[in-house]
C-alpha cells in the first residue's frame, strides 16, 4: 500500500488522564519553579537593600562645611531628603530640617548666598512610593510567595481531581473530513483491488444510507481488515473515511487497557458515545487482538480488565441501530486469536483480506512513492517491481526511501536505477558490511558455498534461474544468491519443493566435497530446507508414506471458547515416522546436490575462482560463465521476481 500522510497533530477527543509518575514529576517541577522564583526575588531585594545601605550619610553641618570650601557640585532635593554629589562624583545623603527650606537651613549654618550660587540645586517632587516599597518589601515578598505556593498547589489538586474524572474517557484521535492534509482517498492507495471493491459498499452506505434501508438491506456494522504487516490496513481504513467524507476516530487496541479494572470498558462507552454524536463516522481500532483475544483462557481471572473491555465492545456493537450510521473497522494480522463472539454476524461480520501485492500492484505502489522523488532517465520501476516479490507496501516505501538516502549520501541530486537496485538488497538483507573483510580462506569457502547454490539451481529442472551471486557481506549474511522464478506462482508442487531443498543444500554439499568439512555458514540453509521438508510431510500431504494427513497443528482448539490447549496432535509412533520422512527428504536433497556438483566439478572450480576475483556476478556475467563451462542457462521471461538464499 502507499498513501499520503499529514503533518498536523490529531485532535484528542478524550480527557488528559496521566500516569501517577507523570503527576508527581509535574508537581515537583512546579515546586522547583516556585523555589527558583523565591531565590530570584530575594536576590533582587538583596541588591536593592545593598544599594541603599551602601550610600554614605553625612550631617547638615558637614554639608555646610563642604559647601564653604567648594567640594560640592550638586544637591538633589526630594522632600526632606538630600542627595549630595561631590566634585569627585561621590554621593552622600542627608536630611534637612523639617518645614524649613534648604537655603534657610544652610544659611543658619553660615553658608552665604555666593557659596550657594556655585552649586546646582535640583528640587524634585516629593514621593514616598519608593520609600514605602523598600520599607514594606520584607513583608510583601514572603506574602506573595506564600500566595503563589497556595495557588499552584490548589491548581494541581484541581487538575488531579479533573484527571480522575477524565481517566475513563476515550483517547481516540479524530481526523476531521475537512482536513485536506490528512485526507486519504482510494486513488492514494495502490493495489488491493478486491479489498477496495468490498469497502466501496461501506462508503456508499455512509453517503446514502436510505437507499439500503428502503430495500431492507443491513450494512455490516463491523469490518475486520486482516493481512500481513505492512499491507496497508490502516491506510485503507483512512481511505474509506476520506471517500465517505466522514470523521475518522482511530486508536490502538492497547489504549483501552489500563491497570485499573473498568477503565477500558468506560473508554469504550465514551468512544461510541462520541462516534454517535458526530455520526456518520468511522471508528477504527488498530491491533484489535490486544483486547479481542479468546476469552476464558484463565489469564487474569474473572476480573480480567481485557475481558471486560472486550465485553463492552461486544455490547456496544450489538446495540447499534442501522440508522445511526456508525461503522466500526478494525485491523489485525492475527485473526486466528480473535474471540468467536467478536466475529459473529452483527458485529465484525465482514472480513476483508489484504494480500501481499503482485508485480503489477508493486509497480503502482512504487509509482505513488516516486511522485516527489527526482529520478534519473535510466529508472524503470517495472524492473524494481520484478525484483521485489513478497514485499509489502511498507517494504516498498522503505525501499524508495533507502534509494533516496543512497543518492543523497553520494551528493547526487537524482535517484538512479542503481540506487533502487542496491536498496532492494539492503531492505532484504541489510547494508553492506564493508568493514567485514573475509580472510583468503573464508573468501574461498564462501565462493564455493554460493556457487554450489547457483550451480545446482542452474542444473535442476524445477528450480528458479539465478539472477545474482555475491560474496559481499550484507547484514548477517557472508554472501547471497538471488534467484528469479520463471513466473509468479500461487501454488507449488512436490518437484518444486524437492528442487528448492536441493538448491538450499548445494552450499553445504560444496563445502563438504571441496574442503572435507562444513562451516557454520550453512546453518540458515539447513533451517530453511528442514522447515520446507517438514511442511511437505505434515501439512501438504507430499509424503507417500504418510499420505494426505495434516499434522501441522501442535494443539487442540476448544470448539466453544476457541482457546488452544497444548496437547499433541499425533501419537509418538507417528512422531517417529514424521521425523524419518523429514530426514529422508533432506538426505535425498543433499544426495541430488552432491551428484550435480560431482558431475560439474570443473565448472564449480572455475566459476568459484572467478567469483573470488570479482566478488559479485550479475545474471549476464553468470550465464556467460555457464556457457563457457558447457552449461545451457535457463531463459528468463519478461515478468520475473527475486528470491534470496543468504548465508
Amino acid at each position: 500500500m502507499a498513501g499520503k500522510k499529514g503533518n498536523k497533530h490529531n485532535k484528542e477527543s478524550g480527557g488528559n488522564g496521566m500516569d501517577p509518575k507523570d503527576l508527581i514529576f509535574q508537581f515537583g517541577r512546579q515546586i522547583m519553579m516556585v523555589v527558583l522564583l523565591l531565590v530570584l526575588i530575594l536576590s533582587v531585594y538583596s541588591t536593592a537593600s545593598d544599594s541603599i545601605t551602601k550610600t554614605p550619610v553625612t550631617s547638615v553641618s558637614e554639608l555646610a562645611h563642604d559647601i564653604k570650601i567648594g567640594n560640592i557640585s550638586k544637591i538633589a532635593v526630594e522632600g526632606d531628603d538630600l542627595a549630595v554629589t561631590y566634585k569627585d562624583e561621590s554621593v552622600k545623603k542627608t536630611k534637612k530640617e523639617v518645614e524649613t527650606s534648604l537655603s534657610q537651613t544652610l544659611i543658619n549654618y553660615g553658608v552665604t548666598s555666593d557659596d550657594l550660587s556655585k552649586i546646582l540645586i535640583d528640587v524634585r517632587d516629593p514621593s514616598g512610593i519608593y520609600f514605602w516599597f523598600i520599607a514594606l518589601s520584607p513583608f510583601i515578598f514572603p506574602l506573595v510567595f506564600v500566595l503563589i505556593i497556595f495557588f499552584m498547589i490548589s491548581r494541581q489538586v484541581k487538575g488531579s481531581s479533573m484527571q480522575a474524572f477524565s481517566f475513563g474517557q476515550s483517547k481516540a484521535r479524530i481526523i476531521d473530513p475537512t482536513d485536506e492534509k490528512q485526507k486519504i482517498m482510494f486513488k492514494d492507495v495502490a493495489g488491493a483491488r478486491e479489498a477496495k471493491e468490498e469497502l466501496i459498499e461501506i462508503v456508499d452506505f455512509l453517503k446514502n444510507p436510505q437507499k439500503f434501508l428502503d430495500i431492507g438491506a443491513r450494512i455490516p456494522k463491523g469490518v475486520m481488515l486482516t493481512g500481513a504487516p505492512g499491507t496497508g490496513k490502516t491506510l485503507l481504513a483512512r481511505a474509506v473515511a476520506g471517500e465517505a467524507n466522514v470523521p475518522f476516530l482511530y486508536l490502538s487496541g492497547s489504549e483501552f487497557v489500563e491497570m485499573f479494572v473498568g477503565v477500558g470498558a468506560s473508554r469504550v462507552r465514551d468512544l461510541f458515545k462520541i462516534a454517535k454524536k458526530i455520526a456518520p463516522s468511522i471508528i477504527f481500532v488498530d491491533e484489535i487482538d490486544a483486547v479481542g483475544r479468546h476469552r476464558g483462557s484463565g489469564m487474569g481471572g474473572g476480573n480480567d480488565e481485557r475481558e471486560q473491555t472486550l465485553n463492552q465492545i461486544l455490547v456496544e456493537m450489538d446495540g447499534f441501530e442501522p440508522s445511526e450510521k456508525v461503522i466500526v473497522m478494525a485491523a489485525t494480522n492475527r485473526p486466528d486469536v480473535l474471540d468467536t463472539a467478536l466475529l459473529r454476524p452483527g458485529r465484525f461480520d465482514r472480513r476483508v483480506v489484504l494480500d501481499l501485492p503482485d508485480i503489477k500492484e508493486r509497480e503502482e505502489i512504487l509509482q505513488i512513492h516516486a511522485v516527489k522523488k527526482p529520478f534519473a532517465e535510466d529508472v524503470v520501476l517495472k524492473v524494481i517491481a520484478e525484483r521485489t516479490p513478497g514485499f509489502s507496501g511498507a517494504d516498498l516505501a522503505s525501499l524508495m526511501n533507502e534509494a533516496s538516502i543512497l543518492a543523497a549520501r553520494e551528493n547526487r541530486t537524482k535517484v538512479a536505477q542503481y540506487d533502487l537496485i542496491r536498496s532492494v538488497e539492503k531492505v532484504m538483507l541489510g547494508p553492506e558490511r564493508k568493514s567485514h573483510i573475509l580472510s583468503a580462506e573464508e573468501k574461498g569457502i564462501t565462493a564455493y558455498h554460493e556457487m554450489g547454490h547457483a550451480l545446482v539451481a542452474s542444473i535442476l529442472t524445477h528450480s528458479d534461474p539465478v539472477h545474482k551471486v555475491s560474496i559481499i557481506s550484507r547484514g548477517r549474511a557472508a554472501g547471497y544468491t538471488l534467484k528469479l522464478p520463471l513466473e509468479e506462482k500461487k501454488m507449488r508442487n512436490r518437484n518444486h519443493f524437492l528442487d528448492d531443498i536441493a538448491v538450499s543444500l548445494g552450499g553445504y554439499a560444496a563445502e563438504k566435497m571441496i574442503f572435507g568439512e562444513v562451516t557454520t555458514g550453512a546453518s540458515n540453509d539447513i533451517a530453511v530446507s528442514t522447515h520446507a521438508a517438514r511442511d511437505m510431510v505434515t501439512r501438504f500431504g507430499m509424503s507417500d508414506k504418510i499420505g494426505p494427513v495434516d499434522f501441522g497443528d501442535t494443539g487442540a482448539v476448544n470448539a466453544i471458547t476457541g482457546a488452544r490447549t497444548q496437547t499433541s496432535a499425533f501419537s509418538e509412533g507417528y512422531a517417529s515416522i514424521l521425523d524419518e520422512e523429514v530426514s529422508r527428504i533432506m538426505n535425498e536433497g543433499l544426495k541430488r546436490a552432491e551428484e550435480v556438483l560431482v558431475n560439474h566439478k570443473k565448472a564449480l572450480d572455475n566459476m568459484s575462482a572467478e567469483l573470488t576475483k570479482v566478488e559479485t556476478l550479475e545474471r549476464k556475467e553468470f550465464e556467460e560463465l555457464l556457457i563457457l563451462n558447457g552449461i545451457k542457462p535457463k531463459k528468463l521471461p519478461e515478468n520475473i521476481k527475486g528470491v534470496v538464499i543468504a548465508e
